[in-house]
């Protein structure tokens, strides 16, 4: 099982940009699925972005066109590109891994401890 880090977050204007990245520690990280998620004061936590293990990428409405999610396996790092941010983008981001261990079917995850973004001028 991995743990995770998140990096990259801050205090970045409406209209700016801000690449968080997600560092990962364990073995066999390229099979993981990856995925950020956010929570705003007083909501529930949301999916912003994934990305599997082939590569695949999926997206909240609320984001496309706007955030891209990539990894690098050989730096064990999933990144989540942010532009044209939004007041409304503001939460702590995290960062989920999760796959299922072929050997006994087990579901493996974890997450990390949070970054935040705060949008404001």
């Amino acid at each position: 099982q991995v743990q995770l880090v998140e990096s990259g977050g801050g205090l970045v204007q409406p209209g700016g940009s801000l690449r968080l990245s997600c560092a990962a520690s364990g073995s066999m990280f390229s099979f993981y699925n990856v995925g950020w998620y956010c929570q705003a004061p007083g909501k529930q936590r949301g999916l912003v972005a994934t990305i599997t293990s082939g590569g695949s990428t999926n997206y909240a409405d609320s984001v496309k066109g706007r955030f891209t999610i990539s990894r690098d396996n050989a730096k064990n790092t999933v990144y989540l590109q942010m532009n044209s941010l939004k007041p409304e983008d503001t939460a702590v981001y995290f960062c989920n891994a999760n796959r299922v261990r072929m050997a006994d079917g087990r579901y493996l995850e974890s997450w990390g401890q949070g970054t935040l973004v705060t949008v404001s001028s």
